[in-house]
């Protein structure tokens, strides 16, 4: 299992504009993060998101972004605490699927956001998204409120409160 890896993450940049445009292309991310284009060159440079690909033993397979909930007016995080990071990811490659690196690299990324000082995390996935949901719970996400339909979509409000 992978209880014990240590996941690397780097931020994001161009060069891994065609990557992240590979694994969207799978049917387990598109499902969730449409067939459009979800980066360009102004995504990777808004100060407001932090972008990471998400390696273990040196091959990367993951993506994870962190972000500011009041960066934007009228988030439906905005009323949490200041500090506080949402956060959004996928498995690009489908045979790091059920391995339970989403758990561990999510883990291991909410420890640092914690340790910097985030109150709260939060994260919204859709609904019907059972696997997220199922993952955010065994990280201690709890759900906050009913389903809802936001500028990013519909989503079910989820939050995790530092220890």
């Amino acid at each position: 299992m992978t209880d014990h890896r240590t996941y690397h993450f780097r931020a994001a940049d161009l060069d891994d504009l065609a990557l992240l445009r590979q694994w969207q292309a799978q049917p387990h991310v598109r499902q969730w993060w449409g067939t459009g284009d979800v980066f360009d060159a102004d995504d990777l440079a808004d100060p407001r998101v932090s972008h990471w690909i998400v390696s273990v033993g040196g091959h990367p397979f993951g993506f994870m972004q962190d972000y500011s909930v009041h960066g934007w007016d009228e988030h439906h995080f905005g009323h949490l605490a200041p500090g506080t990071r949402g956060i959004d990811q996928f498995i690009g490659p489908p045979d790091h699927l059920d391995r339970g690196h989403g758990t561990a690299f999510i883990r291991q990324r909410m420890d640092q956001m914690f340790d910097d000082g985030a109150p709260v995390i939060a994260t919204d996935p859709h609904p019907d998204n059972s696997r997220a949901i199922a993952v955010y719970c065994k990280l201690g996400f709890r759900i906050v409120g009913p389903r809802q339909t936001t500028r990013w979509g519909v989503v079910i409000p989820m939050e995790a409160r530092h220890p």
